[in-house]
């Protein structure tokens, strides 16, 4: 029997290394997909030998078209089928930065880099395949304008706002793939992983830092109790079949309908449409 293949963006984070570790031992072949080989390599070779387990880490820089195609075209090239595919990757810049095709840099990752990334790879997916995409309780505080994926200047950028907002644009994302997908076979389910310890919530002052570090964070969740509803939504086969839904703490959630239903999700749709026509994607 083939083994199962599994594809983790942002792999060498903390929840990400979790991810990695618990898929290993499930048994499949686990991809981690990393922008950073220096920051990588050595979690990569940790969990290498803690699981003893089929692990490959390969390049993969989500604010670039063109790393997210050479990626694509590389499972592609070495792999027949996908199992898991497991959109974990996340920034929150602390200032305004662009991807490499101009657009707002957290926008790029979170949302638009995994959008190209999984319609790419769409193919090698059938019956029983899973996708999971790592959301935010900022889902709900997140407005969705025109002017999303341009790039804005110190004085209009608020990172925790244009954060919401992508992790809003990813929710509808998952709700659109996964009625989409759904007579293929294909579950696309999101998880938020809460409030977690993980270099994220870091706001790049030293005072500030050190101050979250000695009180905020043994009070917030563990990387690997943020992970959990991940690994719950990629592995847990009580849930075959089950898409489209908002998980938190390893249960469902509802989202209040005006979230799910707001004309944001249509204009969504519409302005991706028009980037992906823009660079040559026909999804």
């Amino acid at each position: 029997m083939e083994q199962k293949l599994a594809i983790i963006t942002g792999a060498n984070g903390g929840m990400g290394s979790t991810l990695v570790r618990d898929v290993a031992k499930a048994g499949y072949t686990a991809i981690m997909a990393c922008k950073n080989f220096d920051k990588a390599t050595p979690v990569f070779e940790r969990l290498k030998s803690e699981t003893g387990g089929d692990i490959i880490l390969k390049h993969l820089d989500l604010s670039s078209f063109e790393s997210i195609r050479n990626f694509a075209q590389d499972i592609k090239d070495n792999y027949q089928h996908i199992d898991l595919q497991l959109n974990n990757a996340g920034t929150l810049c602390h200032k305004p930065e662009q991807s490499a095709e101009n657009y707002e840099k957290t926008v790029a990752v979170n949302y638009l880099g995994h959008y190209v990334l999984t319609n790419l790879l769409l193919p090698l997916m059938g019956p029983g395949s899973r996708v999971v995409n790592m959301v935010s309780l900022t889902v709900r505080y997140g407005h969705l304008k025109p002017t999303l994926f341009q790039p804005v200047d110190d004085k209009h950028f608020n990172r925790f706002t244009t954060y919401s907002d992508s992790k809003k644009a990813f929710f509808y994302f998952t709700l659109d793939a996964a009625d989409a997908w759904k007579e293929r076979g294909i579950t696309v389910n999101c998880a938020d992983p809460g409030i977690v310890s993980t270099n994220i919530i870091r706001m790049g002052n030293a005072v500030v830092d050190k101050l979250c570090d000695w009180f905020f964070r043994p009070i917030i969740k563990t990387p690997t109790q943020g992970a959990a509803t991940m690994l719950r939504l990629a592995l847990d086969p009580s849930l075959d079949g089950q898409t489209g839904g908002f998980y938190a703490n390893k249960k469902l959630k509802k989202v209040n309908s005006k979230i799910v239903n707001s004309p944001e999700r249509e204009m969504l749709r519409q302005m991706t449409a028009d980037i992906m026509a823009k660079h040559g994607f026909k999804f």
